[in-house]
């Protein structure tokens, strides 16, 4: 499991002073800014957070060290990361996406389906992207539970019974 989990973007700038756009992956979105500093994903960049005004998809923010127009454009597609130990623990039901993505997914009857490429939601409910061995494209799995009744972190793998015709 990954030390770091991503918890928002920026979009691009938000006006001239210095602003951006970010979007908050959180469950509440304003806590994006309790859990700074927020770093970049190779941690070589921090930014403190400060949340300005709540826009359209997003908010506008101040990121720390960041004055001008032209640093907030810069700094567009740059996905925020906050430590593990910083965010709340989950219940047992619920699972940040770095935790799933690189799990192997089986079958009910053991066999191997393909390994977990993305997360992804497109509004009505979370997907798991699923490629390996035999498979020409990628398979969206539901991630409900009838679909999906075991993930086990410890041994690093997912439990399925897919939708028939599915695979």
């Amino acid at each position: 499991m990954s030390d770091l989990i991503c918890i928002g973007a920026v979009a691009g700038a938000f006006g001239v002073r210095g602003e951006v756009r970010l979007k908050s992956f959180c469950a509440n979105p304003e806590d994006i800014a309790t859990y700074g500093p927020l770093s970049s994903e190779d941690g070589s960049q921090s930014y403190t957070v400060s949340l300005t005004s709540v826009v359209k998809n997003g908010f506008a923010a101040r990121l720390g060290g960041v004055e001008t127009k032209e640093q907030a454009d810069a700094l567009k597609g740059l996905r925020l990361f906050a430590p593990r130990d910083r965010l709340p623990s989950l219940p047992d039901d619920e699972y940040y996406h770095a935790d799933l993505i690189g799990l192997d997914v089986y079958d009910t009857g053991g066999t191997l389906l393909g390994q977990v490429k993305s997360v992804q939601n497109h509004g009505a409910a979370d997907l798991l992207e699923l490629h390996g061995p035999g498979m020409k494209n990628t398979v969206l799995l539901p991630f409900t539970l009838a679909a999906v009744p075991t993930v086990d972190l410890e041994q690093g793998r997912i439990i399925a019974d897919p939708p028939e015709g599915l695979f």
